[in-house]
């Protein structure tokens, strides 16, 4: 199995409670693991009852399980202060104002969300993994995750441009300043292009790394809206050369005893008889295998009933 499991799919579906069910298995079955929240309604300090920050903390009664959320806010605004104060150290004073007044308006460009997220997902598989045999991440709604997964590709070859536009600026200027045709500076510690390249590596490893040593799983409810949905993310990270392994039936609805006839019975019998067809039309119309099929608890999932439910994930530790 990888070391990065992600959990992934239409905002509200469970993704929650089947990634923290599987990483509490995991712990369970004696792997070192971690459990990340990238969603901004964070409820894993909810179904383990305790409350974590941004650095991995121990899961209090779980030994081997330790937990994180990374706050989407705060990520954003550390994102924006580290290239303010990288930029500041590269342009004159005159300058910095305006930079201040750009990275303001950034703020809230489509995107800029995407990227900070991304940035601190990566740094959690490059600075905080090791410890982990196992780091299963609870990631945000499906649509976000696939801009996320799709910034290596996009922003290494933008980056490459600007890489290639960079030197040709450096080699212009050395030629008009000294009027020689060997410009000296081209790669002797120009600040830009250094930023540049460590861009260009970050985003080469999180690009080799999900497709080499990452495993998606789609969480979806038995509903036609979250089924299309989930087709439509299956398409997509194939688009990006990434493969689901698998599919999550989460919510399914318990059929009453057959002795039951009120109203209530009823219902339940024509939903729960719904819900099988779309289960069959996922069985048979969809590539990747059906893993888990999940009932509603009439309690929260915390505590056994966490344990109930990994046990119905049919996911290896």
């Amino acid at each position: 199995m990888e070391q990065f499991v992600f959990f992934g799919g239409k905002g509200g579906v469970g993704k929650t409670t089947v990634s923290c069910a599987y990483a509490h298995r995991c712990a369970r079955d004696g792997v070192r693991t971690l459990v990340v929240s990238t969603d901004p309604a964070h409820s894993v300090s909810d179904v383990f009852d305790q409350e974590f920050g941004d650095a991995p903390e121990p899961v209090e009664g779980l030994d081997g399980l330790d937990a994180m959320e990374i706050d989407p806010e705060d990520e954003m605004q550390r994102h924006l202060q580290e290239i303010r104060e990288s930029l500041s150290e590269q342009v004159s004073a005159a300058m910095v104002s305006e930079i201040n007044r750009q990275l303001e308006m950034s703020h809230g460009t489509p995107g800029a969300y995407e990227a900070a997220l991304f940035d601190a997902f990566v740094d959690v598989m490059r600075e905080e993994s090791e410890p982990y045999d196992r780091v299963v991440f609870d990631t945000a709604p499906t649509g976000s995750t696939l801009r996320l997964l799709g910034l290596p590709e996009f922003l290494g070859d933008w980056i490459d441009r600007l890489l290639y536009k960079r030197k040709q600026s450096i080699d212009l200027f050395e030629k008009a300043a000294i009027g020689d045709r060997e410009p000296r500076r081209l790669l002797e510690g120009d600040p830009v292009l250094e930023r540049l390249q460590r861009r260009k590596e970050f985003f080469e490893f999180a690009g080799e790394t999900m497709r080499t040593e990452a495993a998606f799983y789609l969480v979806f409810n038995p509903d036609q809206l979250s089924v299309n949905e989930t087709a439509r993310a299956i398409e997509g990270f194939t688009e990006r050369d990434l493969r689901v392994r698998g599919l999550i039936a989460n919510k399914l609805t318990p059929s009453p005893d057959d002795d039951e006839t009120g109203r209530g019975a009823r219902y339940l019998r024509e939903k729960a008889e719904t819900e099988r067809d779309r289960l069959a039309q996922v069985r048979e119309g969809f590539e990747p295998p059906l893993v888990a099929e999940i009932e509603s608890r009439t309690t929260e999932v915390r505590g056994d009933v966490l344990a109930d439910v990994a046990e119905s994930l049919d996911v290896e530790t």
